[in-house]
């Protein structure tokens, strides 16, 4: 269980990079690092369960299930904690990425990250493409279309317009 969360952890780490722009808060990579510090915890309490056993310590084995049940208690409170704030979490992302979403032209770094997520996600806007029409790019292009990384990957003739919206 170590090995895997210690996988999770790094590779959220890893693909952070490519969303940085959208996760511009400081603590966006919190979690990640919380996952691979309980993945060194749960090796070390692993370990000491596993030396209790060998041992056949009454003693060494009372701690491991004191500390398996304070990792569950902890875990039921991450819970109940992501449920109640998963609201504000998901207000804060969808406000980054408008933000984001505002500054695009087309060259610059953030356009790059937005027409990249668009097309690793299969999506097109924050909520849907209409999100695109209140933008300065849209506005200033004039052509009533969106991104052509806003279009379904198996269409290949797609222009972004919005009268064709089954192909985005």
């Amino acid at each position: 269980a170590a090995a895997g969360l210690s996988y999770v952890g790094g590779y959220v780490i890893n693909t952070y990079k490519s969303y940085d722009n959208f996760l511009q808060d400081k603590y966006a990579l919190l979690p990640a690092v919380i996952i691979i510090c309980v993945a060194v915890v749960m090796f070390i309490i692993g370990l000491i369960g596993c030396c209790a056993t060998f041992q056949e310590s009454r003693v060494g084995l009372g701690l491991f299930l004191a500390i398996i049940l304070i990792i569950f208690i902890a875990e039921v409170s991450a819970f109940v904690l992501g449920f109640v704030y998963r609201e504000k979490v998901k207000t804060d992302v969808q406000g980054t990425m408008r933000s984001v979403f505002e500054k695009y032209d087309g060259k610059n770094p953030e356009s790059t990250v937005v027409n990249y997520l668009q097309e690793q996600l299969h999506c097109c806007g924050v909520k849907n493409y209409s999100d695109w029409t209140t933008t300065q790019w849209f506005n200033s292009t004039g052509n009533n279309s969106v991104p052509l990384s806003c279009c379904r990957q198996d269409m290949k003739n797609c222009t972004g317009r919005l009268d064709q919206p089954q192909e985005l």
